[in-house]
């Protein structure tokens, strides 16, 4: 069987205010053209198919269009929830959906067996079972005896997710004997390399999650929420297959892709390049310098090229303020949009001068970022601190998680 793994497609994320709708069509069309002249037979999506738990009307719509335009290459299709879902939402449509030879799992159920999905190959035989496991939160993995210290809860956290993946595997083993076996997850696997667009999940990721944890029993285990691709070194093939468009100006330098398994050959998967339809350029430089890199632009993008722009004074210069803004105002190359600009002058002054020169924008920081700082103003004893930062991670993922009512 011909299986490709994809994640973290993040439907209705914006880029400094910048819609990335027509990116994701892009994709969505290049991902057709892909399943049939790969002749894909199973899909499978592992989370964060939206980038907010309640998406707008338009990135449902985009989702349910992806979804038909999928149905109609006769490719089976199994999709998890991630972090950024709303696991009600995902699962509301699941029976209508399972008709269409769907499968749904945006919440882990209360019976792991309804995650666990049999696939049945062209001759009608089950040929691959896949454990379709979510995002595991909080509530599916402590209770009330897990210990209250901040590495009682960690720990509680890490065995969560263990005891999940052995539990799916011994459902696999008795139910479906001598069956090849692959399982989905969301999480935060330890040595991954991170970037700026992924939101830290079960207690700011410092429950990071040891890939020889998962055991040695799945023939392969595709992973979501880290959106630069990469293996895990585990037991069996373990990898990440990254967000399929740049998400972040962190990630203009990814090679995004999709991964595909050919069964009959091996579980290590062929890595497959997804077409890069615009670019992220970050420029940095003096006044002069980006003035040179601007005018030398050349496009060879479908859609807009986004910019970000840093410039590098050695010293604070009013009328070169002035000039970046009036640059940036004039700007006018087709193909190119400036989205962000920045200034870092070396030796700075103090006073007003110093607050404009360097000094990162709110909107850059993380809320963890601004809440360090503000816990680095006192002087608690590490183990406080520590469980200080462990609550507050807690309550920001449980504010993350909470569904807002339609109304607003």
């Amino acid at each position: 069987m011909k299986i490709l793994h994809t994640a973290d497609w993040h439907i209705g994320k914006k880029l400094h205010k910048h819609d990335l709708y027509p990116d994701f069509d892009l994709f969505i069309n290049w991902l057709c053209a892909c399943i049939q002249e790969n002749g894909i037979e199973l899909l499978l999506i592992s989370g964060d198919v939206f980038d907010l738990a309640n998406p707008s009307s338009e990135a449902r719509k985009q989702y349910y269009k992806a979804l038909l335009k999928l149905r109609n290459l006769d490719c089976k299709i199994i999709l998890t929830g991630g972090n950024h879902d709303s696991p009600a939402m995902l699962d509301a449509p699941g029976e209508i959906l399972r008709e269409l030879e769907m499968h749904v799992v945006g919440s882990l159920r209360e019976n792991i067996e309804e995650c666990i999905i049999p696939v049945k190959g062209k001759s009608g035989e089950i040929e691959i079972v896949v454990a379709a496991l979510p995002y595991l939160r909080d509530a599916d993995l402590r209770s009330a005896a897990d210990g209250n210290t901040y590495e009682d809860r960690l720990e509680a956290i890490r065995m969560g997710i263990q005891n999940t993946f052995l539990s799916a595997a011994e459902v696999c083993k008795t139910q479906f004997p001598n069956i090849p076996a692959l399982a989905m997850g969301h999480l935060y696997a330890a040595g991954v390399e991170t970037s700026d667009s992924e939101r830290d999940i079960q207690i700011g990721n410092q429950a990071a999650f040891q890939a020889s944890q998962f055991g040695d029993f799945f023939n392969y285990i595709a992973l979501g929420h880290i959106h630069k691709p990469q293996k895990v070194n585990g037991l069996v093939p373990t990898y990440y297959s990254g967000s399929p468009i740049p998400l972040s100006f962190s990630e203009r330098k990814d090679e995004k892709r999709v991964l595909i398994l050919d069964t009959e050959k091996s579980y290590l998967p062929e890595s497959l390049p997804i077409p890069i339809f615009r670019k992220l350029l970050k420029l940095t430089g003096n006044l002069t310098e980006l003035q040179t890199k601007l005018s030398n632009l050349i496009n060879n993008s479908i859609l807009n090229n986004l910019i970000e722009l840093e410039m590098v004074e050695e010293q604070y210069d009013a009328t070169k303020l002035y000039e970046l803004d009036k640059m940036i105002q004039n700007f006018n190359s087709p193909g190119f949009e400036i989205v962000k600009s920045r200034v870092n002058f070396k030796n700075k002054l103090s006073g007003a001068s110093e607050l404009y020169a360097g000094a990162p924008q709110l909107e850059d920081l993380k809320p963890r970022e601004v809440f360090l700082e503000l816990l680095g103003n006192h002087e608690y004893e590490k183990d406080i601190s520590q469980e200080i930062l462990g609550a507050f991670d807690e309550l920001l993922e449980e504010l993350q998680q909470q569904e807002i009512p339609n109304e607003l």
